[in-house]
């Protein structure tokens, strides 16, 4: 009984030994290769990007630069060279695929922590804004942005990292590291076109009721108490919040679905909270006519192009669509105006039909509709 005690401790002792020897090559590879660039940049190979709530905490720590721009997916496809000749300065771009406010303050937190940025560039996604700010998934990696090292022990003993550290190996043996103007970009393997935009399109059917004026205003409000916390916080950081040029389109789906009074009581609210602070500049190239009705820019009735987006940065450094205290009323007015009395049936014109119908045997499913 003795030797089969002993048999059992030995074996278990071997056993754990393996086990810990095991987890340790496992943290020894993920901490040396680092794919999340959580320690530091690479300098013997390229990085190769692959999820940007993973890796944004990385490069928030490890780049500096005086001009951050962070958004959802709609400044995806703004390279950081984009921003940093807009602003003449370093820049680093920070994005948040269908971003919560929650997710953003996490990644800003951080920031601030890391670096002292000269202005912080936000781009004010209309969807982002008015969502429900409880819904969030869950999915932000809360051990990568916070202060504590302990937990640590989630990035280095994960498969998930684990897999990923060998995948930039290989990535980088294939030629396939990425340079940091290329993160996340997913612009080139697109169509920007106006007939794309409209292919892509579903167009509701017109709704009989409306959405009441304060249908989003609690969410809204909540919302913006997460900027108006970093203005408080960093009074000395210049701040530029603009909203995202959605096209054309998205105001048609917005009246169509009987949205409109909705989003512009939203708009109003956002425009008299922002323009209260000093350290913000606020700026509306989601009424510009020219970005927004050029469909060319987009692959949707939502998301631009990156020439877009440096076209949107440039307008903005050069003040163009400046929203203020004392103009945001007429601005929104002369807005609403525009998009309740638009033809938004001309849209869709003899070239888009051209192509649709050689491509298809039969018209838009919506077409029709008043």
């Amino acid at each position: 009984m003795d030797t089969f005690d002993k048999n059992c401790r030995r074996w278990a002792r071997r056993f754990l030994a393996a086990v810990l020897a095991l987890l340790a090559l496992c943290a020894g590879i993920v901490y040396a290769i680092d794919p999340c660039l959580y320690y530091r940049m690479p300098e013997n190979w390229k990085p190769v990007f692959f999820n940007e709530r993973y890796q944004s905490a990385g490069m928030i720590k490890h780049i500096p630069a005086e001009t951050v721009l962070m958004g959802t997916s709609m400044v995806a496809n703004i390279r950081p060279s984009a921003a940093a000749e807009a602003f003449h300065s370093t820049a680093l771009r920070i994005t948040i695929p269908d971003g919560y406010f929650s997710e953003f303050d996490q990644a800003a937190d951080l920031l601030f922590r890391a670096q002292d940025p000269k202005r912080l560039v936000f781009c004010l996604d209309m969807n982002t804004l008015i969502r429900d700010p409880f819904g969030v998934t869950g999915a932000m990696p809360a051990c990568l942005y916070d202060q504590n090292p302990i937990n640590d022990t989630e990035y280095l003993l994960n498969k998930d990292t684990l897999y990923y550290s060998l995948y930039v190996l290989l990535a980088n043996g294939w030629g396939g590291g990425q340079d940091l103007d290329e993160s996340f970009l997913w612009n080139d393997g697109t169509v920007w076109e106006r007939y794309e935009a409209l292919r892509t399109y579903r167009r509701p059917d017109l709704s009989e009721t409306a959405q009441p004026d304060d249908a989003s205003l609690a969410s809204t409000d909540e919302n913006l108490s997460v900027l108006t916390g970093w203005f408080q916080a960093h009074p000395d950081t210049e701040f530029i919040v603009y909203f995202a040029p959605y096209s054309i389109l998205a105001w048609d789906r917005a009246t169509r679905r009987g949205e409109l009074d909705a989003r512009f009581a939203a708009l109003e609210r956002a425009c008299q909270t922002l323009t209260a602070f000093e350290n913000v500049s606020l700026y509306a190239p989601l009424f510009d006519r020219e970005i927004v009705e050029n469909l060319d820019n987009y692959c949707d009735y939502i998301h631009h192009s990156g020439e877009a987006g440096r076209l949107v940065l440039q307008k903005i450094a050069a003040g163009e669509h400046r929203i203020t205290a004392q103009n945001y009323a007429s601005v929104l007015s002369d807005w609403r105006q525009f998009v309740t009395s638009y033809d938004y049936l001309s849209i869709w014109d003899d070239d888009f039909f051209a192509r649709w119908n050689a491509a298809h045997d039969a018209p838009p499913v919506w077409w029709g509709n008043p």
